[in-house]
């Protein structure tokens, strides 16, 4: 491999790192902070790839639809979690598991009436669409690093979101004794509700940011939820910073694996989480 191959693939390992880092972040937060198992987090990635879809043909503009698909997908998060979430948190994993299996139908035969089950592309706006020339014949397009940019902000803010604000010691308090929380004063239902609605936003910008390169189509949210566990269970279950870390890893050893070690490449990142779980259990990084 030369080194603008190997350039192409390091950028590439680390746009799919950050990209399953936005999904991951929503999934690991929900999932240890609130104690719920979303099976259907994948469709919030899917309706955000078809919002930006939807929204970008109205608009022209795709920065207009992701603005719009944010607020949204935040709206859609709090009503799903006042509709439905809340009355599972002291449910067994079972009962959760059946609702959240039971939504990704929902959510499918939804997107089939509102949008049909045509594969639907989304243009690369026109700022974005050059490439910077790596050699004669390779180039890296201009959109991926932009989307790198994105998710790179994103997690800084989510980063100072949960560490720097008193908002962020609250969900903090929230994760560590919800109870002892309560009692002190701190409107769980409500730090619930935020938690639930941020998780679904990272999902769903994940999918507008994504959809430019990887189309739009029915049940892309499931190629990407078990994915997603995986790298929520690598990083350790409701650490955002182990998530960012597995992420990259996953990142890393799929893209690599499909370059260097085609016929084994499926099964190289579940090797990879079976050797950090045989170390460390619990993840890579306790809550």
């Amino acid at each position: 491999m030369d080194f603008p191959t190997f350039l192409i693939q390091l950028l590439n390992s680390v746009q799919y790192g950050l990209l399953l880092f936005m999904l991951a972040a929503g999934l690991t937060l929900i999932f240890g902070i609130m104690g719920v198992v979303n099976l259907a987090h994948g469709s919030f990635y899917m309706l955000g790839a078809y919002l930006a879809y939807a929204l970008s043909g109205f608009f022209g503009n795709l920065a207009a639809a992701i603005g719009l698909g944010v607020v949204l997908s935040v709206v859609f998060g709090l009503l799903l979690e006042w509709l439905l979430f809340r009355h599972f948190y002291k449910r067994d994993h079972l009962d959760q598991v059946l609702l959240t299996f039971g939504l990704i139908y929902i959510f499918e035969e939804l997107r089939s009436i509102l949008w049909g089950d045509d594969v639907h592309g989304v243009a690369v706006p026109d700022l974005l669409s050059a490439s910077i020339p790596l050699t004669d014949n390779l180039s890296y397009p201009v959109y991926r690093l932009a989307m790198s940019a994105v998710c790179v902000a994103l997690a800084l803010g989510l980063y100072w979101l949960i560490a720097k604000t008193k908002l962020g010691m609250k969900i903090r308090a929230g994760a560590f004794n919800s109870d002892m929380a309560e009692a002190l004063g701190i409107n769980i239902k409500l730090i619930h509700a935020v938690v639930f609605a941020l998780g679904v936003a990272l999902a769903s910008v994940a999918g507008m940011i994504a959809a430019p390169i990887a189309s739009v189509y029915p049940n892309m949210g499931a190629s990407v939820l078990i994915m997603c566990f995986v790298v929520v269970v690598i990083g350790g279950i409701g650490s955002v910073r182990g998530a960012l870390i597995a992420a990259l890893l996953v990142g890393f050893v799929d893209t690599f694996g499909k370059v260097l070690l085609p016929s084994i490449s499926g099964m190289l990142v579940y090797v990879l989480m079976a050797a950090v779980l045989l170390w460390k259990p619990e993840g890579l990084f306790k809550q």
